[in-house]
């Protein structure tokens, strides 16, 4: 099922006039939500979940990670804000407001619109958000911009597809390996930028080992409930895939467990998911963890610049590959790792959506 970003934005949409009218109630109050510079011990940084949550076992969950890391680095308070629905969004962002957290992060794509009109209510109050740019960037890899420029929004922008291409190049070698049907497969949550960007990666890069290799897309619709993504890898199977890469979460849980079933291999998203079920070739890697714990710091040390980004690459390591598989001879790792190289040296441009 294909879940387009115009009905996305509507629900989201809705959701958010239904929650001004509790947000309405800090309006009066905004003017000491500041975050001014704090010590140590009063120092706070919040994290608000996507609907993911915090035990999916990949993209929330290591942010989640990155956040407890501050804390233990940086000697700081926090404060983890799970949203269990659409709902809880502008909530949790008022919590953090309130709590005079000196930075928020939204965790993700789904809580933008939220968080732009968070960020407008309470201009004094420091924000970021991950996989996506702020408008006054100069350079967006992920392809989501925010739709007005918020001098206390930061951009956490990374270059999923370079990690997608390094996965999938490796996928098309073990394909070849193996012989026979010359298939493999991605399966998204839902179809929306900070998840195409990663299987274009993966197909652009897969092509260019093998350009007779067909690559599979499908979509969940869903970045919650394993048994939608093993649904869609099964089918995937069905059509000759050897090897699965899931982007959705803790969704995408249900296809690694699928292709293990089938004697296929898995690859693992945001987190290395290498022990998280059998047969996991490798996992692409997108170090939101670093990114958590990059902004806190650069807040608390008095370096935010609202309306701008940082960003994350292979070059600065906040884009890897996990823990490759024993299987995976290691010539095809030599010539994944060339890859990398040229990457980084702008020799491969690997596009950002599909």
């Amino acid at each position: 099922m294909r879940v387009s970003r115009r009905t996305t934005s509507i629900v989201a949409a809705a959701l958010v006039v239904v929650a001004l009218t509790a947000l309405a109630a800090l309006v009066g109050t905004s003017s000491s939500q500041a975050s001014p510079k704090a010590s140590n011990a009063t120092f706070l940084a919040s994290l608000v979940s996507d609907i993911g949550k915090f035990n999916d076992r990949s993209f929330n969950q290591s942010q989640l990670e990155g956040l407890k890391r501050a804390q233990k680095q940086l000697k700081i308070k926090i404060k983890p804000l799970q949203s269990n629905s659409t709902s809880d969004y502008i909530p949790n962002f008022s919590t953090a407001v309130r709590s005079k957290s000196n930075i928020t992060i939204a965790a993700g794509f789904l809580l933008s619109d939220s968080l732009e009109t968070v960020a407008d209510k309470f201009p004094k109050s420091k924000f970021a958000i991950t996989d996506y740019c702020a408008k006054g960037a100069t350079k967006c890899i992920t392809g989501s911009v925010l739709k007005k420029n918020h001098k206390n929004i930061m951009g956490l922008d990374f270059a999923a597809n370079q990690s997608g291409c390094l996965v999938g190049y490796l996928a098309a070698e073990m394909a070849k390996k193996q012989g026979g049907k010359q298939v493999i497969s991605a399966v998204g949550g839902l179809h929306i930028p900070p998840v195409d960007i990663w299987i274009a990666g993966y197909q652009f890069c897969a092509k260019l080992f093998n350009k007779n290799i067909t690559v599979l897309v499908g979509y969940s619709g869903d970045f919650v409930k394993s048994d939608l993504c093993k649904t869609v890898a099964e089918n995937q199977i069905a059509q000759g895939s050897q090897v699965l890469f899931q982007v959705a979460g803790g969704c995408g849980l249900g296809t690694l467990t699928a292709a293990a079933q089938a004697g296929r291999w898995g690859i693992g998203v945001d987190k290395d998911q290498y022990n998280d079920a059998k047969r996991v070739l490798t996992s692409g890697v997108k170090r939101v963890d670093l990114g958590v714990l990059n902004v806190i710091k650069a807040t608390k040390d008095g370096k935010f610049q609202g309306n701008k980004d940082l960003q994350f690459t292979l070059a600065n390591d906040g884009m890897a590959v996990g823990k490759i598989n024993p299987a995976v001879p290691q010539a095809f790792i030599d010539k994944m790792n060339e890859l990398k190289q040229r990457i980084i040296s702008g020799d491969v441009t690997i596009p950002t959506s599909l």
